[in-house]
This record gives structure tokens, C-alpha cells and sequence, in this order.
């Protein structure tokens, strides 16, 4: 039987990386919806369930977006589009599933631009995996990154980092937790799945990662990656109490025969930020490829509504345009 990180793993051996943990063949058994199968994936192409109604409209993108300067007390959020965010806090930062490239398997070229240019990025501290698509895992982007940064992943996808020389890879079981340069990071639960191939599927974990800078200011911020709604959200908001910014998903929501099991929808996504419990949400996996067939805007609009039917204050909601910036400050005021 092909066996795809058994198969790595040796060639990481071969080539000097160190050893990682050993994981259970397959992570099936955290499977909270059975993966689409063939027959569903060959109607979703046929209805073009994977291309946006009304195609590509503009989505808004800042010009001028630049790394804002914040103080070790100050938390800030830059959406560099799709699921890659630029946290900066507790003096730290951490980029989440980085993906700079122009295309990625299966999808056309991205309709728009990564909100800041590489050569713009500050040194990132902390790199964090939520799991292994490819919208959320790019080679190409990853290649770009420092071998001796320090990078979270799910638990059975360490030895695809180690296999590229990455020195410094932390490789983590749903609930537990590390800590990398003075931030805490603890790996979450998700209504997910993973793959990159036809015999890989869920051989490696899915999730979302809880970061908490403490210090002057004690902060938390929560990256969901990808998921569909589920009781997964309530239990890390009573597990974690205090979460000040949720980045979570709504787009690539429709049609929902197809997705519901997989993606949540704006107003799913809202329901999730008061189950974790946190203040602001920051709406991201929007706007950047097209995966489902939503109209572009429809995923912002709807969380703004979403938002509004809640009671929720319309500043708490950081609807943002791609390269946009928010500064949370010491004393819970967003700038």
C-alpha cells in the first residue's frame, strides 16, 4: 500500500532532519462528517459548485498597506488575504497559513493580491499550520521562510517541514500546547478534514490554534483556519476564557449541500465567535480564490448582517479589506 508519509519520512531521515513523533496511520477516527467522496466531488464540478455566481467583483484592497508599528501591550491583526493573517502581539509575530503564491492546485489564479508584498514582512517569529490544503499549506510560499523558523503544525504533517530542513518544527495533538519565543500556542479541535493527494487523506491532523501573549497585557487570539460550525467552538471558549479576537472563516460556504459539513456559513461564523467567547472577529477565506459559488462580496455581507442581528457593535467586527490593518490596544480599544 502507498504509504505518502512513511515514504517522506525516510527521505527526511536520509537528508539529516530530526526524528519527529510517532502518529496513529490515519486521524479518520476525528472525522466529525465523512469526507466528500468521489460522486459528490464530480457533481460539485458539474453544477460548477466550486466557481462564484456573478464572478470576480471587486474586492477591497488597500493600496498603501503597510506593517503597522505596535507596541509590546498593543495587538494588532493585518488580512493578508484568504487565511494568511499577520498577528503582532506580546512583541511578537506570528503569520497563519501563509500563501503568497499567484495559483494554487485546482483553482484559477487568485482575483486578488497578497495585501503585503514579501519583502515587506518583519521577522515572523512564529509560523502556524492549521492543516494541510492547499489554500492553507503552499510550498512555494513556505519555501520563502527562514529554515530555522519556528513553524506549529497538526500532529503527522511535521515530517513534510522536516523534509524541506526546517530546524525548528513543533508538531502538536489536538489540546496540546507550546511555547515559542514567549507565546503560548495551544492546537484546537476543527470540523475539518486534510488531504494533498489521492492517498493521503486525513493522515495528518486539521485544527485551529489559540495564542496567548502574556505579560503587561494578557492577550488571546484564536485562528480557526477551517472549519464547519460545531461544538468544537463552545468547548475551547470554556477551556480557554478570555479570548479577545477570533479569525475566523465564511467564505467558500455554497452550495450547502456540499459544504455545510465542511465550511461555516457568515452567520455559522458569528454563532462560533460567541461560543469561543471573543469580542472582535476578524472575517477571513474570503475574497482571494475562487473555491465555492457565493457570490465574492457575499461572505462579508452576510457576517455584517449576521453581526448586526446579534446586537454585536458594528466596531467589534473587523470586516476587513485585504492589506487592512486593526490595532487592539492595551486597555481593549480598537484603534
Amino acid at each position: 500500500m502507498y504509504r505518502p508519509r512513511a515514504i517522506h519520512r525516510a527521505v527526511a531521515r536520509l537528508s539529516g532532519a530530526p526524528a519527529g513523533r510517532t502518529w496513529p496511520r490515519t486521524f479518520a477516527d476525528r472525522l466529525t462528517h465523512p469526507v466528500p467522496g468521489p460522486a459528490a466531488v464530480l457533481r460539485l464540478m458539474r453544477e460548477r459548485g466550486n466557481r462564484p455566481v456573478g464572478g470576480t467583483a471587486r474586492v477591497p484592497v488597500r493600496d498603501d498597506a503597510d506593517v503597522p508599528a505596535v507596541a509590546s501591550t498593543e495587538t494588532a491583526v493585518t488580512w493578508i488575504g484568504h487565511a494568511t493573517c499577520l498577528v503582532q502581539f506580546g512583541g511578537r509575530t506570528v503569520l497563519t497559513d501563509p500563501v503568497w503564491s499567484d495559483r494554487i492546485p485546482g483553482t484559477p489564479r487568485r482575483f486578488t493580491p497578497p495585501g503585503l508584498p514579501w519583502a515587506a514582512l518583519p521577522r515572523i517569529d512564529a509560523v502556524v499550520i492549521s492543516h494541510n490544503h492547499f489554500d492553507h499549506l503552499d510550498e512555494p510560499t513556505i519555501r520563502r521562510l527562514p529554515r530555522d523558523t519556528p513553524v506549529l503544525v497538526p500532529a503527522g504533517l511535521g515530517w513534510w517541514f522536516q523534509a524541506r530542513r526546517f530546524r525548528a518544527v513543533t508538531e502538536l495533538d489536538w489540546w496540546e500546547s507550546a511555547t515559542v519565543g514567549g507565546l503560548r500556542f495551544d492546537f484546537t479541535p476543527a470540523h475539518h478534514w486534510s488531504r494533498r493527494g489521492i492517498f493521503d487523506t486525513c493522515q495528518s491532523l486539521w485544527g485551529g490554534w489559540l495564542m496567548t501573549a502574556s505579560g503587561e497585557a494578557t492577550r488571546r487570539v484564536f485562528f480557526a483556519g477551517d472549519s464547519a460550525y460545531g461544538s468544537a467552538f463552545a468547548e475551547i471558549g470554556t477551556r480557554f476564557p478570555g479570548i479577545d479576537i477570533a479569525l475566523l472563516p465564511v467564505g467558500a460556504f455554497r452550495p450547502r449541500w456540499f459544504m455545510k459539513p465542511l465550511h461555516m456559513d457568515p452567520a455559522e461564523a458569528v454563532r462560533a465567535c460567541g461560543d469561543l467567547g471573543a469580542e472582535w472577529m476578524v472575517t477571513i477565506h474570503w475574497g482571494t480564490f475562487a473555491l465555492s459559488a457565493e457570490p465574492v462580496l457575499a461572505p462579508v455581507e452576510r457576517a455584517r448582517e449576521a453581526w448586526a442581528e446579534a446586537g454585536r457593535p458594528t466596531a467589534t467586527l473587523w470586516d476587513l479589506a485585504i492589506g487592512e490593518s486593526r490595532v487592539l490596544a492595551a486597555a481593549a480599544t480598537p484603534q
